[in-house]
């Protein structure tokens, strides 16, 4: 298995173990992740059977203004905004702990952001017959569940968690 991280963090597969595909030709991603497993799994000629999505990035329903905020908010305090992230990552959970990515940047940040999911990208995953599984937490604060759930539902098998987070977690 191919497992892409969310931005600014490391290992955090270990927050999605329980819905992990244990597989050489499944390729997955958290988050800013998922853009990047996305892309593998388009242009990869290896055998790929699935493409899990966990809260997918989904920022294209979100206004510049919103954009350009959480970048000036970045390249103002680079460390509080990561913290400020995780914070809302977890929210309405209690912080957990979590491996951070010193390599982190404002290109990363902005590629997050400005990334567009495009009917194009899925049609061309789902013609090389991979299966595409895309997994939502309903009280996730940071990604627009709403507008990706409508988005992938005709590209994907969609699972949306009650109570859980951008991590889907649900807070007991």
């Amino acid at each position: 298995m191919i497992f892409h991280s969310g931005f600014s963090l490391r290992n955090d597969h270990l927050f999605f173990e329980s819905f992990l595909k244990k597989s050489a030709y499944c390729v997955a991603g958290f988050s800013y992740g998922a853009i990047h497993a996305a892309l593998f799994a388009a242009d990869s000629d290896e055998r790929i059977d699935t493409l899990q999505l966990f809260s997918p990035a989904f920022f294209q329903t979100q206004k510049e203004s919103f954009k350009r905020l959480q970048v000036a908010g970045y390249l103002k305090d680079s460390v509080l905004y990561t913290e400020k992230f995780i914070e809302s990552c977890f929210a309405p959970c209690p912080v957990g702990e979590v491996e951070l990515d010193s390599d982190a940047s404002e290109e990363q940040l902005r590629e997050l952001l400005y990334f567009e999911w495009t009917p194009d990208l899925m049609s061309a995953i789902r013609a090389k017959g991979i299966r595409t599984e895309v997994y939502l937490g309903l009280e996730d604060r940071v990604i627009d569940v709403a507008g990706a759930r409508e988005f992938f539902i005709p590209y994907a098998t969609v699972t949306s968690i009650r109570g859980a987070n951008h991590f889907l977690q649900e807070c007991k």
